[in-house]
Parts: structure tokens; sequence; C-alpha cells
């Protein structure tokens, strides 16, 4: 038996220490620093003694590496391929993290339900009854996803061997332990030791392995923060809990863009797939209200319609409040002295609240022009045209300024019945024969002509 070894982890960043102290020098957090035991026999396989290999990995030239053998696996789920870049990757770790009850169980039981490949659902927080409560929910009828309930990785490994399935799913990676770590689970030298064993399997073995991560209540990743950089993509599941809706992003994809969105609608079968988002982030009404407008933005390579709301009346209290609601509320400053220097507009007297609806947090540049007619609308209480939809930037200047891929949000606007579309007069534009009108403005000063 190996010396047993003792170290210190801080619980909130993962640095380890040689002694005890009361402040993590890395995170300077306070008393989160614990005592582990620390214990390797020898180093750790995920492959049982008798089976491992003796190979030894050589270098390879990268023009003569195959990989039209392994392409991407479809998840026949739309808007996660989307996600993480077209399918899943041989041989990739992909986490999914999320706050309790968002549905991150849910959405990895429905794919592996799905799937046409064999896959092997390992779970540590639920019994298989219950995990079957859950499925006939959603696909009773799934004859290639097999569960097992299990906690030690060395086990966990046992049965993969034997059933040799397509895909790998952990629920969850703080729930497992490994014999070579003696500290209980969830601790950060369990879940970097798990975490290994599952990286060599997946690589050597090139079957894809999907984590399901605890978050803490900062809406971190639960565990050491080398967590996130061991994995191959990391995914976060968003959403409010007394809404239906939920967001799927990508923080990092080592194969892909971080720029894509997936959004699913909770319902009693599961989640389903929402193809066209402008029906959650545009509502319907029958009334024309001031304060609204519409943004044609984009996601990635995909083209959202969201609806911008803004009240502006005259602040009680003395200190004008200025608020924003999935956007940056530095920005939403400087678009309002745009306004007071170049249009004329007294806004410092008045409190200004802006929000934009669905629950989700835009940072395109070219929802600039929607937010300044949205504060126009509600400043002079005239509404907009409901078919009215804006796409450019606003400079310091009062000059409104091209964004890229306008064409794209053209043809969505036309796409989803909006009229008339706002663009900046610098963008060069080679649609023909569209039903949708291409208003052109160069500033500001146009703008509030055409809309007040």
């Amino acid at each position: 038996m190996a010396k047993v070894k003792t170290a210190f982890f801080c619980q909130n960043c993962g640095t380890q220490y040689a002694k005890w102290q009361g402040q993590c020098n890395a995170c300077k957090e306070w008393n989160t620093i614990v005592e582990e035991l620390v214990q390797k026999p020898e180093k750790s396989d995920w492959k049982s003694p008798n089976t491992k290999s003796k190979t030894v990995s050589v270098p390879l030239k990268i023009n003569e590496i195959d990989t039209a053998k392994e392409p991407r696996l479809d998840t026949f789920d739309g808007e996660l391929n989307r996600v993480l870049g077209g399918g899943i990757v041989p041989g990739s770790l992909t986490l999914l993290g999320g706050e309790p009850g968002i549905g991150k169980s849910t959405l990895l039981l429905q794919i592996s339900l799905k799937l046409p490949y064999k896959t092997i659902y390992v779970s540590g927080e639920e019994s298989p009854k219950q995990i079957k409560m859950r499925a006939e929910r959603v696909n009773p009828n799934s004859s290639n996803c097999y569960i097992l309930t299990e906690t030690k990785t060395q086990n966990i490994f046992k049965q993969i061997e034997v059933l040799e399935p397509d895909i790998v799913i952990i629920d969850s990676i703080q729930t497992l332990h490994s014999d070579y770590i003696e500290s209980s689970s969830g601790s950060i030298s369990q879940i970097k030791e798990c975490t290994t064993e599952l990286i060599k399997f997946a690589k050597e073995t090139a079957t894809p392995v999907l984590l399901i991560g605890h978050i803490t209540k900062d809406g971190n990743i639960a565990g050491p923060k080398i967590l996130e950089h061991m994995v191959d993509t990391v995914l976060q599941f968003e959403g409010d809990r007394n809404h239906v809706f939920r967001i799927l992003r990508a923080h990092k994809n080592r194969f892909g863009s971080t720029n894509e969105l997936g959004i699913y609608e909770m319902q009693g079968s599961g989640l389903r797939e929402v193809t066209n988002p402008s029906e959650i982030l545009v509502s319907k009404k029958d009334e024309e209200l001031s304060g609204n407008a519409i943004a044609a933005t984009l996601e990635g390579m995909r083209p959202l319609m969201i609806e911008v709301q803004a009240l502006v009346s005259t602040a009680v209290y003395g200190t004008p409040q200025r608020s924003a609601t999935g956007f940056n509320a530095k920005r939403l400053n400087m678009l309002l002295a745009v306004l007071e220097k170049r249009a004329g507009f007294r806004l410092g007297a008045k409190d200004v609240f802006l929000n934009i609806t669905g629950g989700i947090t835009v940072d395109d540049p070219a929802i600039d022009l929607a937010v300044v007619a949205a504060i126009l609308s509600s400043n002079e209480d005239v509404p907009l045209q409901k078919d009215f939809c804006f796409a450019a930037e606003v400079g310091l200047s009062g000059e409104i300024r091209p964004v890229q891929r306008v064409e794209q949000r053209i043809l969505e606007a036309e796409k989803l019945g909006f009229d008339t579309i706002f663009v900046s007069k610098y963008n060069k534009i080679s649609l023909k024969n569209t039903a949708i009108k291409v208003q052109l403005i160069s500033k500001i000063e146009d703008l509030v002509d055409l809309i007040v």
C-alpha cells in the first residue's frame, strides 16, 4: 500500500496548498480550504488489469490523419446539433451545467431515448424505476438506451467494456468516485480524478461522453475550474423555472462556434425544440403600445427577431434611474447621451427602463437602433407601427453604422411578415424583388423624423 498523502484544496477554485490557511491566494475567498486524503497505489486506468493496452502513441503527420471515418454523430435534436456545431464529435467530452430543476437530466435522457445508437445512461442520483417514470413521458419504447445506477468509476468501466456503447451519459460527475482517491464524492480531487479517467476512456475508444455538472449559487460549474479546461465542450442550460422556455448556450466549444443558441419549451412530455424563436421573443398584441420596438439580431448563424421594451418617465426621487434587463447598462447610458446631444431630447431628468423580452441577454450592437426607437416612442408616447423593425448600430456622433449580414436579417424580417426594416445607408445590399421595404437612414435625426 502506498503512503497516504494529505493535500489541501480550495473548494471554490481548486487551488492546491501544502498546508491549511484561512484565505485562498487565488480567489481570495475565506474558509474554503479543506484537507483531503490523496492516495494512488498505481496510475489509474479505465481498463481492467487484464485488458490494458500495451500500445504506445507515435507521432503522425497531420496530413496523414484521416477524419472521414469518424463523422459527427447526429443527436436527432436540431437545437443541440446547432449548439454543438453539427453533432457530437467522437471521443469528445461535453459538460452540461445548469440550475437544479432546469431540465438537464430530462434533456440528456430525452436525447438518449431518441438516438438510434447504443447508449448507456449512468445515473448516480436516481434509481432505475425513477428514470423509467420520466422516460415514459418522453419515449418509453426505446430499445437502444441502457440504464445503469452506479457511482464507482471502476464498476462503470466494467459494464462499458461488456456493453460497448456508442455514447456514454453521466448524471452527474459530482456523484462519481474512484477507488484511487480516498475522499468523498464531489470533492475537488474526486472530480478531477473521475474526469481524467473518463477523458482517457473517451480518447482511446473514440466514444463521446456527456457529463451533467452541478452549479454553485454564483452560477458557475461546481468543482475546480480546471474541470472546464479538461473537457472539450461546456454547455449551459439557462432559464427561469417559473417560465416554460429554456436556452442552451455553448460557453466553450473546441469543435464549433460559441455564438450559437438553442431554445426549448418545457412541456409535460419533455422538452420541445423551438425552431422559430421569434414566436416567443416577439409578443402578439392586438393594440399598439408605445415603447415597443422590434430588432433583427443574430445569435451565431441564426437570425432572431426580438422585442425591445422601454419606459421613460419623470424622475420622482430626484436622481434619475437607468435600468436595463438583458442589455448592457453602460451602452444604454451612451445611447441616451447621443439622443440628448444629437437629437435634442432632454432625458437627463427622466427615469429610463429597458427590457429585452423572452429572458435572453443580447450583446449585438445591431439592436442599438431598436433601443433608440423604443426610447423615443415611450418618451413621446407615440406607438411605433407594428410592422416596423430595426437593424443598425448607433455611433457616438449620431451616425447610423452598418452591421454584419444585414441581408440575412432583412430576409428573416420579411419571412415573419414585417413591412419595413430600418438599416444603415452605408450597408451594401444586393437583394432584389423583396416584399419588405428597406428604409435607409444615415443619422439619428432621420429616425426621429420618420417615427416621431
